[in-house]
């Protein structure tokens, strides 16, 4: 007797060894829905948002450091600073001695609309979390840490 090998389905209680990956997908996307929402009506899309943060947490970075920063390949990374430029939320400026790389630095109406994201954002954020009790949103997220900042 030969028993069926487990494939994976994306629905609940699917017992693949893809299992934990498909959710979370799944979740992200739920995520990125919901916060594109908080987003848009500021003229920005999550993408934009994930330079802005990169460039509020870290400082003035090279753009070729905020592709993997940003889980975005050179090409779009170099649209989203693009799209930012265009948009006066953040400026290119030569490096010195070298003549190829171009530092990305925030502007202060970045900075500002930064901040507005997160003052309109609130909402959202309680919708995106209504499915859970205060109790589990707080396990989620030690949970979720957990896996997005360990090591291995």
């Amino acid at each position: 007797m030969t028993s069926e090998p487990v494939r994976a389905t994306d629905r609940p209680g699917d017992a693949s060894p893809f299992a934990l990956g498909l959710l979370l997908r799944r979740a992200h996307w739920r995520a990125a829905a919901v916060m594109g929402e908080s987003l848009r009506p500021l003229g920005i899309e999550l993408r934009h948002f994930a330079v802005l943060m990169e460039l509020v947490n870290g400082g003035p970075a090279m753009q070729r450091d905020l592709a993997p920063a940003t889980g975005t390949d050179k090409a779009g990374i170099m649209r989203v600073v693009d799209d930012l430029e265009r948009k006066g939320l953040a400026v290119r400026k030569a490096v010195p001695g070298d003549r190829r790389a171009r530092a990305v630095e925030i502007t202060p109406a970045g900075l500002a609309l930064f901040d507005e994201v997160h003052a309109v954002a609130g909402p959202q954020s309680e919708r995106l979390g209504s499915v859970l009790d205060r109790g589990e949103r707080d396990q989620l997220e030690v949970l979720l840490t957990k896996l997005a900042h360990s090591e291995g």
